[in-house]
C-alpha cells in the first residue's frame, strides 16, 4: 500500500533526512499517545507528543515530549523565557498550526515556533511523532528531529 504523504514528510524529504512513515488504527475516542504506543506495539517512551502552549513573554511554542508524561508548565515557561504559560485551548490547534489534535506535528506547522524536545529522546535511537494526520507516525532519530525544527534538548517535566 502506498502511503500518502504529508507536508511534515515532504519538509523530511526536502531536507534529506532519514525517517519512516507508520500507518496505525486511530481511534477517534482514544487518541492519547498510549493507545499510539500499543497500535504500533511500541514502548510509550518511543511515542513522543506534540503540545502547543503560549507563554506570557515569548508567545507560541512547541513543546515535544514522551507520550505517557505531563508537560511540567512552570518549566516549560523557565525554558521558553517566559514568566508562565499555558497549554492554547484544543478549538484554537487548527487556526494556530494547521494541524488537527490527534495529527499534530512539530514539522510543517503553519509557522515556526520556538520548539523544545524532552532530553530522554537523546537516550533512543529512534521516536515517534505524529506525520500531521491521525493514523501516521513519523519514526525518526532525535538528533533529525532536533536539526528538523531546530529545536533545543530541554528537561520539560
Amino acid at each position: 500500500m502506498k502511503l500518502q504523504k504529508t507536508n511534515a514528510a515532504r519538509l523530511l524529504d526536502g531536507k534529506h533526512i532519514n525517517y519512516e512513515l507508520i500507518p496505525y488504527k486511530f481511534d477517534e475516542s482514544d487518541l492519547s499517545a498510549t493507545h499510539v504506543a500499543s497500535e504500533l506495539n511500541e514502548p510509550i517512551e518511543n511515542v513522543f507528543k506534540t503540545l502547543v502552549l503560549h507563554g506570557d513573554k515569548s508567545g507560541y511554542f512547541v513543546c515535544v515530549i514522551p507520550g505517557a508524561d505531563e508537560i511540567n508548565l512552570k518549566q516549560a515557561a523557565q525554558i521558553s523565557g517566559n514568566k508562565k504559560c499555558d497549554l492554547i485551548p484544543m478549538k484554537e490547534l487548527l487556526t494556530i498550526t494547521g494541524y488537527i489534535r490527534g495529527g499534530c506535528s512539530p514539522i510543517g506547522m503553519k509557522k515556526s515556533f520556538p520548539t523544545y524536545i524532552h532530553s530522554t529522546c537523546t537516550q533512543l535511537s529512534f521516536i515517534y511523532i505524529s506525520a500531521g494526520q491521525r493514523g501516521l507516525q513519523i519514526k525518526i532519530a532525535p538528533n533529525d528531529l532536533v536539526q528538523m525544527c531546530n529545536a533545543k534538548i530541554a528537561d520539560l517535566f
